[in-house]
């Protein structure tokens, strides 16, 4: 079995700098967002969301960002989920984008509301026609029997909806509003470049934070 404590990369690909960096820090993962875009990562959307339980106890899932802008970052979900729960006893949550080809990790927390119905039903009916009949097949985080069911529900829902079926009212979209973001770059001898944002009186403070 290979040793995993000697599993060792040095990062050297690039570096973050303050006078190299946007004041802003939407301009910033703008820019890394479209850096990762045009390096073809794997999936540059896809994003780890952790949320709270009323237990205290954090969970973690992969969701895919859906849109940001000044208001914050979007992704859609189940609301009946289990993170759906967390969020309705505790709105905060924490996001991280690792884009491991360009040695490259984002953080980012916030207040989490959820988006007008306007934009989950924008968003609903711009998916292919399977994702939509898979929002009304899938009890999300419930336990089910076996892999039939979803199959199942997925064609009554075929024969109730047709082509267009509506958004089911427990479908439908967050935001994270960010309040604070971490720009993280890897650089060798484990010297990582950490700047961090933070929102102090509506305006954005940058700081360099240790590795």
């Amino acid at each position: 079995m290979t040793d995993i404590a000697a599993l060792r990369k040095s990062y050297e690909r690039a570096e973050l700098d303050e006078t190299a960096s946007a004041a802003d820090p939407l301009q910033q993962f703008s820019l890394w967002f479209q850096q990762a875009l045009d390096g073809q990562v794997p999936e540059p959307n896809a994003m780890t969301l952790a949320t709270v339980g009323s237990n205290g106890r954090p969970s973690t899932r992969i969701v895919l960002v859906k849109g940001f802008d000044a208001r914050g970052l979007v992704w859609f979900t189940n609301y009946q989920s289990h993170k759906g729960r967390e969020l309705a006893g505790a709105p905060f949550a924490a996001l991280q984008f690792h884009w491991v080809e360009l040695e490259r990790v984002v953080r980012i927390e916030g207040a989490v509301e959820k988006v007008s119905d306007e934009e989950s039903d924008a968003y609903y009916h711009s998916r292919p026609l399977d994702s939509r009949l898979g929002a009304w097949a899938s009890p999300q985080s419930e336990v089910i029997s076996s892999r039939a069911v979803l199959v199942a529900n997925a064609a009554k829902a075929a024969v109730k909806y047709g082509i267009h079926p509506p958004r089911p009212p427990h479908w439908g979209g967050y935001r994270l509003v960010p309040d604070t973001w971490e720009f993280w770059q890897g650089r060798k001898s484990r010297l990582h470049d950490r700047l961090h944002y933070r929102l102090d009186g509506g305006v954005w403070v940058r700081e360099r934070l240790a590795p």
